[in-house]
Protein backbone atom coordinates (compact mmCIF):
# COMPACT_ATOMS: atom_id res chain seq x y z
CA UNK A 1 0.00 0.00 0.00
CA UNK A 2 1.69 3.78 -0.54
CA UNK A 3 0.46 6.97 0.74
CA UNK A 4 0.93 9.57 2.64
CA UNK A 5 0.66 10.37 6.35
CA UNK A 6 0.69 13.22 8.92
CA UNK A 7 1.56 12.03 12.67
CA UNK A 8 0.28 14.68 15.19
CA UNK A 9 3.01 14.54 17.86
CA UNK A 10 2.59 15.37 21.22
CA UNK A 11 5.78 16.83 23.26
CA UNK A 12 5.02 17.23 26.94
CA UNK A 13 8.04 20.02 28.08
CA UNK A 14 9.59 22.09 25.99
CA UNK A 15 13.00 20.20 25.37
CA UNK A 16 16.16 20.89 23.64
CA UNK A 17 16.47 17.99 20.95
CA UNK A 18 19.43 17.00 18.92
CA UNK A 19 18.21 16.08 15.26
CA UNK A 20 21.02 14.29 13.51
CA UNK A 21 23.94 15.49 12.70
CA UNK A 22 22.95 18.16 9.99
CA UNK A 23 20.40 19.86 12.27
CA UNK A 24 21.94 19.53 15.38
CA UNK A 25 20.16 20.81 18.79
CA UNK A 26 16.71 22.16 18.16
CA UNK A 27 14.76 24.03 21.03
CA UNK A 28 11.01 22.35 20.40
CA UNK A 29 7.69 24.10 22.61
CA UNK A 30 5.85 21.93 24.44
CA UNK A 31 2.75 21.40 22.32
CA UNK A 32 1.70 19.63 19.06
CA UNK A 33 3.63 18.80 16.14
CA UNK A 34 2.07 17.64 12.50
CA UNK A 35 5.29 15.37 10.73
CA UNK A 36 4.08 15.22 7.30
CA UNK A 37 5.86 11.82 5.95
CA UNK A 38 4.69 9.42 3.04
CA UNK A 39 5.84 5.70 1.70
CA UNK A 40 5.61 4.82 -1.48
CA UNK A 41 6.21 1.27 -0.78
CA UNK A 42 4.92 0.05 2.39
CA UNK A 43 2.15 2.81 4.08
CA UNK A 44 0.87 0.62 7.24
CA UNK A 45 4.68 -0.51 8.15
CA UNK A 46 6.03 2.97 7.90
CA UNK A 47 3.64 3.80 10.61
CA UNK A 48 4.15 1.22 12.57
CA UNK A 49 7.34 2.16 12.79
CA UNK A 50 7.10 5.48 13.42
CA UNK A 51 4.90 4.09 16.40
CA UNK A 52 7.70 1.72 17.35
CA UNK A 53 10.11 2.77 20.78
CA UNK A 54 12.62 -0.12 19.08
CA UNK A 55 14.09 1.49 15.91
CA UNK A 56 17.23 3.14 14.34
CA UNK A 57 17.88 6.21 14.08
CA UNK A 58 17.20 6.98 10.63
CA UNK A 59 14.45 10.28 9.97
CA UNK A 60 14.86 13.84 11.67
CA UNK A 61 11.48 12.74 13.40
CA UNK A 62 12.95 9.42 14.85
CA UNK A 63 14.90 11.90 17.16
CA UNK A 64 11.82 14.06 18.15
CA UNK A 65 9.81 10.77 18.57
CA UNK A 66 12.56 9.62 21.47
CA UNK A 67 11.27 12.93 23.61
CA UNK A 68 7.28 12.78 22.06
CA UNK A 69 4.69 10.06 21.64
CA UNK A 70 2.10 10.29 18.23
CA UNK A 71 -1.48 10.85 19.71
CA UNK A 72 -2.62 10.25 16.24
CA UNK A 73 -2.18 9.46 12.43
CA UNK A 74 -4.19 10.62 9.73
CA UNK A 75 -3.16 8.95 6.00
CA UNK A 76 -4.50 8.36 2.63
CA UNK A 77 -3.60 5.43 0.06
CA UNK A 78 -2.60 6.53 -2.95
CA UNK A 79 -0.09 6.06 -5.41
CA UNK A 80 0.22 10.00 -5.78
CA UNK A 81 2.89 11.66 -3.76
CA UNK A 82 0.98 14.39 -1.87
CA UNK A 83 3.30 14.66 0.88
CA UNK A 84 4.11 18.51 -0.58
CA UNK A 85 1.03 19.25 -1.29
CA UNK A 86 -0.06 18.45 2.59
CA UNK A 87 2.93 20.20 3.99
CA UNK A 88 2.69 23.19 2.19
CA UNK A 89 -1.21 24.08 2.92
CA UNK A 90 -0.22 23.28 6.87
CA UNK A 91 2.72 25.61 5.86
CA UNK A 92 0.36 28.76 5.67
CA UNK A 93 -1.13 27.70 8.70
CA UNK A 94 1.01 27.04 11.32
CA UNK A 95 4.72 27.51 11.85
CA UNK A 96 7.43 25.18 10.11
CA UNK A 97 10.76 24.36 11.91
CA UNK A 98 13.49 24.70 9.46
CA UNK A 99 14.44 22.41 7.29
CA UNK A 100 13.06 19.52 9.13
CA UNK A 101 12.08 16.49 7.11
CA UNK A 102 12.77 17.51 3.74
CA UNK A 103 15.86 16.88 2.50
CA UNK A 104 14.52 15.48 -0.22
CA UNK A 105 12.39 18.36 -1.76
CA UNK A 106 12.11 21.96 -2.19
CA UNK A 107 9.61 22.39 1.04
CA UNK A 108 10.99 24.58 4.05
CA UNK A 109 9.58 21.94 6.17
CA UNK A 110 8.13 19.32 7.14
CA UNK A 111 7.14 19.30 10.78
CA UNK A 112 4.98 21.90 12.27
CA UNK A 113 4.02 23.35 15.36
CA UNK A 114 0.51 23.92 17.25
CA UNK A 115 -0.71 24.69 20.54
CA UNK A 116 -3.48 22.20 21.08
CA UNK A 117 -4.11 18.41 18.92
CA UNK A 118 -7.67 19.98 18.17
CA UNK A 119 -6.06 23.01 16.04
CA UNK A 120 -3.22 20.46 14.53
CA UNK A 121 -5.84 17.87 13.29
CA UNK A 122 -8.28 20.26 12.12
CA UNK A 123 -5.47 21.68 9.69
CA UNK A 124 -4.50 18.16 8.68
CA UNK A 125 -8.31 17.83 8.09
CA UNK A 126 -8.28 20.85 5.94
CA UNK A 127 -5.10 20.01 3.73
CA UNK A 128 -6.59 17.01 2.73
CA UNK A 129 -9.79 18.62 1.97
CA UNK A 130 -7.91 21.29 -0.23
CA UNK A 131 -6.70 18.84 -2.27
CA UNK A 132 -9.96 16.86 -2.29
CA UNK A 133 -8.45 13.86 -0.92
CA UNK A 134 -9.88 11.12 1.29
CA UNK A 135 -8.42 10.40 4.21
CA UNK A 136 -8.41 7.62 7.35
CA UNK A 137 -7.60 7.47 10.73
CA UNK A 138 -5.33 5.37 11.49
Amino acid sequence: MKGCYCLIIKLSETSQIKIGKKLGKIKFKKGYYVYVGSAMNSLIARIERHLSDDKKMHWHVDYLLKKAKVSEVIYNQSKRKIECKLSQYISKNSEGIPDFGCSDCECESHLYYFKNKKEAVECVESAYESIEMKYEYY
